[in-house]
């Protein structure tokens, strides 16, 4: 089977919102008036991003899953995507699986596929996502103000779990270890809440390289500082099972959550679990916006906590 074939077979879908999809040199997209586009691109390289025995039908979930995460963070609406894959062969198994499982998730968020490239080499996914935000409404990084509540949607740490399972450094079975590895697998991008939170929250972003690490971007753009309860992270039943020391690391530095991290003003705390309760996720404030700058952890007891926890990092993890 050729580049064109698969494309054809796998890939070609009609056109829904692109003026032009797929078959010409570009794709034309109408935007609705007075909204903005939003854009991010993300790539997974197998053994860095995920493991050769991830079946391909979680693996098209997870490429377009962590893209529209990104959208989710600045709560924009999906409407489109494109895919440049490489692969080693045109394997029909793969390709099966892989477009199913992408194409579940592109329809369950009406967000349509409009081009990319195939070329052969070591399995590589990118895909760029747009989407579009009524202009001036846009949650960004920078936006978080002294005095701001911290809060995380769903719970975080269970990916980290799964992947210290592979690693052999945590035993896991049966529905325990399906559970964590469902969530390293098979993240749910928090669209609905993203866009319910526009006006609401102050800033926003998701978590892909571990809480602490990407609250730290918001710190850093925002210029200001936060102190966070370690014990306050939403676990799930399975990690709060483990040691401590485990349940700190995975949640705090874990990474792959896909969850949002965002700040709103006490007063708009109401507001927030509207917004929650209307997408169907459960928020859990974890903190506050302090003027001095610097991120400070505490206990529920108040008594601080050693800040020990990296973040991951393509370079030097």
């Amino acid at each position: 089977m050729g580049e064109f074939d698969l494309i054809e077979r796998y890939f070609t879908r009609p056109a829904r919102r692109a003026s032009l999809g797929i078959g010409d040199d570009c794709a034309i997209l109408s935007l609705t008036p007075g909204a903005q586009l939003a854009t991010s691109s993300d790539m997974l390289v197998e053994g860095r991003h995920f493991l050769s025995t991830v079946l391909p039908e979680r693996l098209g979930h997870k490429a377009l899953a962590v893209n529209l995460s990104d959208l989710a963070a600045c709560g924009a609406t999906p409407i489109a995507f494109t895919l440049a894959l490489a692969m080693p062969r045109a394997d029909e198994s793969f390709l099966e699986g892989f477009s199913r499982g992408l194409f579940a998730l592109a329809d369950e968020h009406d967000c349509e596929l409009i081009g990319g490239d195939t070329t052969q080499g070591p399995l590589n996914i990118c895909i760029t996502v747009f989407g579009e935000i009524p202009a001036g409404q846009a949650l960004l990084r920078s936006g978080a103000r002294a005095g701001d509540d911290v809060y995380v949607s769903g719970t975080v740490g269970d990916a980290r779990v799964a992947l210290e399972v592979f690693r052999s450094t945590l035993g896991l079975e049966g529905d325990a270890f399906e559970s964590v590895r469902r969530a390293m697998e098979l993240p749910q991008p928090r669209v609905a809440l993203g866009v319910a939170l526009r006006g609401i929250a102050t800033s926003a972003i998701d978590v892909s390289d571990g809480l602490l690490g990407d609250l730290s971007h918001i710190l850093r753009r925002s210029k200001v500082g936060a102190t966070l309860d370690v014990d306050a992270m939403p676990r799930s039943k399975v990690l709060a099972a483990q040691a401590m020391a485990m349940q700190r690391t995975c949640t705090l530095a874990g990474g792959d959550d896909y969850e949002l991290v965002f700040t709103a003003a006490p007063e708009r705390a109401d507001a927030v679990h509207q917004a929650a309760a209307r997408s169907r996720v459960q928020v859990t404030r974890i903190g506050r916006i302090d003027a001095a700058p610097g991120l400070r952890l505490v206990d529920t007891s108040g008594a601080a906590v050693d800040n020990t926890f990296g973040s991951f990092d393509h370079f030097r993890s």
